[in-house]
């Protein structure tokens, strides 16, 4: 957001060195969680997934009992039938009724054979599912202990870098008041398209901090006379005196001291 009062190029290239070295002091502590947030993420979502499961296999497990209950209700049934139509055979006026009755008898048996199989399949299956139902606790147990060991330690690193990020990002959205849309635009764009996050570098030895391309001495001199906004040919980088970076590193040691 630009300001109402115009900066001159060196106190913009000041403001510009400056939210880079507090970015990059960002930069350092969400460098010290490194991967963890994204370990607890994901161990998050393996702990869903393995609870979701869990309750899923123990749901079927519950539907092939309520099943067997029903087959075994049913054998009861059949048996009862059997029953009736043996004692009904005793009473029979001819063949014909009495190998009616034994038909049905048959019958009532071949539907006994078909659930006591349907039973045994179903008792084969729980006893998969149970096994599944086994090693999917004792993944989640491993998991979620492990899921509880990285929080803590996710949480132990928050906590004693939340103040300071919290300070920092405040400075930060300061800073980039003070510089207009349009640079600090480029910067957030060579941020982003820079390993180290590094858009504004000073000049060291002749050559831009990490790189290891000689500027002119010309370019050199202009960069000191700060009164141009100067860029790297080859990183794309702002460059910025060493001088002029020395003072605002030492303002910012100051700032930080204060965290």
């Amino acid at each position: 957001m630009a300001t109402t009062k115009e900066l001159s190029v060196e106190d913009k290239l000041r403001a510009l060195y400056a939210l880079q070295l507090i970015d990059s002091k960002i930069d350092e502590i969400r460098n010290v969680r490194g991967e963890l947030p994204l370990e607890v993420e994901d161990l998050e979502d393996e702990v869903a997934g393995l609870t979701t499961r869990l309750e899923k296999l123990n749901t079927e497990l519950e539907d092939i009992e309520e099943k067997i209950k029903g087959k075994k209700i049913a054998i009861d049934n059949h048996t009862a039938s059997i029953k009736k139509y043996t004692e009904q055979q005793k009473n029979v006026r001819n063949n014909r009724e009495f190998n009616s009755l034994a038909k049905e008898i048959e019958f009532q048996e071949l539907e006994i054979q078909l659930s006591e199989k349907h039973i045994k399949e179903m008792k084969a299956s729980m006893e998969h599912k149970k096994e599944v139902i086994d090693q999917s606790k004792e993944r989640l147990e491993t998991k979620a202990t492990h899921l509880k060991h990285k929080k803590s330690e996710l949480d132990a690193i928050l906590s004693e870098t939340e103040k300071e990020e919290t300070f920092l990002k405040e400075k930060s959205a300061e800073y980039q008041k003070k510089i207009e849309d349009r640079l600090l635009s480029a910067y957030n764009r060579i941020r982003n398209n820079v390993r180290n996050g590094m858009a504004v570098v000073a000049i060291e030895r002749g050559a831009s901090a990490g790189s290891f391309f000689t500027i002119p001495p010309q370019v050199q001199m202009e960069i000191a006379g700060r009164k141009k906004i100067i860029t790297d040919e080859h990183s794309g980088r702002i460059l910025v005196d060493s001088m002029l970076a020395e003072e605002e590193k030492e303002k910012m040691e100051k700032l930080f001291a204060k965290m």
